[in-house]
């Protein structure tokens, strides 16, 4: 169901090992994920994630919920807001519906967005991120 696997990290500032967390397709999580290391998720996740670094969305991915990270490359669906400090890529296959807070912004023919996008420098670092910010519902 979790699966771990050591990845040569070319996306972030450094050149160490980095660590990806996988969910797999099939896989549906109810709850926040708060993480350190990368995430690749095919599978469906119903609440928040911060991470440190690198988010993929898979084309199987489904998240419903707020995203903050360092990076972000959609190849799936999220309903919510996003906040990205450094690359957002939307894929072709991505579909996303809310609003996004990025540095920069990539965005691929057939991809589909519905929302409002804030170019911004002055998000905060995720590296320094100690703690999820939850939204009381």
């Amino acid at each position: 169901m979790f699966k771990r696997k050591e990845i040569e990290n070319t996306t972030m500032a450094n050149s160490d090992t980095q660590t990806t967390n996988l969910i797999i397709d099939g896989t549906k999580l109810l709850g926040d994920i708060v993480t350190d290391n990368n995430i690749h998720i095919e599978g469906e996740i119903h609440g928040n994630i911060s991470c440190k670094g690198m988010v993929t969305i898979g084309s199987s991915g489904r998240v419903k919920g707020n995203l903050n990270c360092l990076t972000c490359e959609i190849h799936g669906k999220i309903d919510g807001e996003l906040k990205v400090e450094d690359l957002l890529t939307l894929k072709e296959t991505s579909r996303i519906h809310g609003n996004i807070e990025t540095l920069k912004l990539k965005i691929e023919e057939g991809s589909f967005f519905e929302g409002t996008c804030k170019m911004s420098s002055a998000l905060p670092d995720m590296r320094e991120v100690s703690q999820l910010e939850l939204n009381e519902e």
